[in-house]
């Protein structure tokens, strides 16, 4: 049993209330109290009988300090780059130009398919590693390109088993095995959703939290999505979908109807599929990293706001558009692009977070919640709207400090 207690914290945001001159107190991974220092109780039944006697105490300098961050949406684990792709895209190239010269999210699969299992991980550990150190400290981490079964299961279990490393965020495992069509399906894609309808009990199995589907264009139709993320629920896993990304092929409709946890990006989402996932309860996540490089425009935030609907906001870092893996540029990003207030957008990345993947022991400072916190480089939270990637001083995770 470990008490530790964090003193001379200058702005506490516990992600509902703010207060100066704070402490935090912890007791094992979760929080026991938090709340002004003059407020800090003497002892605390069952945990410690004087306050004095507590395991460790660390000053904190009079800075602010915030729950970690989550990141709701992300593409961790592939293999190789697409940086030729995006220079080509840049230059005016089009889709199909770019396919043509072997890029596309297929070019991925060919590189992740080979590359050896002990390369590949050690990737991903580099990349999430990046994710905690600049204050996330849960991953929405999505599969994908491997898109054969025992690729993507192998992912998940990696993934599980990188979560309990030191120093590694909470993982939030998603199964998205309906990223493409893989080029052996070509010609057979009733037989490719029928596959990944069956791999979707065993990505269950293999420590999957949820099953994504990407319905757009080019990708899968709205009634494919349907199928996919029902078979995907009674597997146990919660569904999740890009939705809006690039057309409007109904999807943000499906996830309404099918009680996705989360529909994703939404570009082109209109008033109608607001008023759906408002009316679903489901949270709407969005990623101003990969929305401003694909100049398309931005989601309607304010619209999903003022109807009700609960934000989270994602880095979607995948290998063709963004390699954003800083939570606090997002906020940055979703202040300047949706006009969100820095406290709106950052209730976003840690309560909405939190509520996209559908997990209530995170994103806030309270009693019993876990002792997930970060300390930053400023004194007060608008720093986050100034620096477009707030730095990090210390991270704790379940109360642990991360060692940088």
């Amino acid at each position: 049993m470990t008490v530790r207690l964090l003193t001379n914290i200058g702005r506490l945001w516990t992600g509902t209330d703010v207060c100066s001159n704070a402490a935090v107190l912890i007791h094992d991974d979760r929080i026991v109290w938090a709340g002004p220092a003059s407020d800090l109780p003497q002892s605390v039944p069952g945990i410690i009988d004087d306050i004095v006697d507590v395991d460790h105490v660390e000053n904190l300098g009079g800075g602010l300090v915030t729950p970690g961050l989550i990141d709701a949406h992300a593409h961790p684990v592939y293999a190789g780059n697409r940086w030729a792709e995006l220079a080509m895209r840049t230059s005016g190239s089009s889709h199909s130009a770019i396919a043509a010269a072997g890029g596309g999210v297929n070019s991925t699969v060919t590189v992740t398919r080979g590359t050896d299992p002990w390369t590949l991980c050690n990737g991903v550990r580099e990349r999430l590693r990046q994710w905690i150190l600049a204050g996330t400290t849960t991953v929405e981490a999505k599969t994908g390109y491997h898109l054969t079964r025992d690729g993507e299961l192998a992912d998940i279990r990696m993934l599980r088993s990188l979560e309990s490393e030191p120093s590694m965020p909470r993982i939030h495992a998603t199964f998205l095995a309906a990223h493409i069509l893989p080029p052996e399906y070509f010609g057979r894609r009733r037989d490719y959703i029928e596959a990944v309808r069956q791999w979707a009990g065993d990505a269950a199995v293999a420590g999957a939290d949820s099953i994504d589907v990407y319905c757009d264009e080019g990708h899968f139709t709205a009634e494919e999505a349907r199928i996919l993320l029902l078979t995907g629920k009674r597997s146990g896993l919660k569904a999740r979908m890009h939705a809006c990304a690039n057309e409007r092929v109904g999807a943000a409709q499906v996830a309404a109807e099918v009680g996705c946890a989360s529909a994703d990006l939404l570009t082109q989402a209109n008033d109608d599929d607001v008023k759906a996932l408002a009316h679903a309860g489901v949270t709407a996540t969005v990623c101003p990293g990969s929305a401003l490089n694909s100049s398309r425009p931005a989601a309607p935030v304010r619209s999903m706001l003022d109807r009700g609907v609960t934000v989270a906001l994602g880095t979607d870092h995948n290998p063709g558009q963004c390699g954003i893996t800083s939570m606090p540029l997002v906020i940055g990003l979703a202040v300047a692009m949706y006009g969100l207030s820095v406290t709106e957008a950052l209730r976003a990345a840690t309560l909405g977070g939190a509520a996209a993947l559908r997990v209530g022991d995170r994103g806030s400072l309270a009693p019993g919640m876990l002792a997930d916190i970060v300390l930053w480089d400023a004194d007060h939270e608008g720093a986050f709207a100034w620096a477009f990637g707030l730095r990090a001083l210390r991270v704790w995770r379940g109360g642990v400090p991360v060692q940088p």
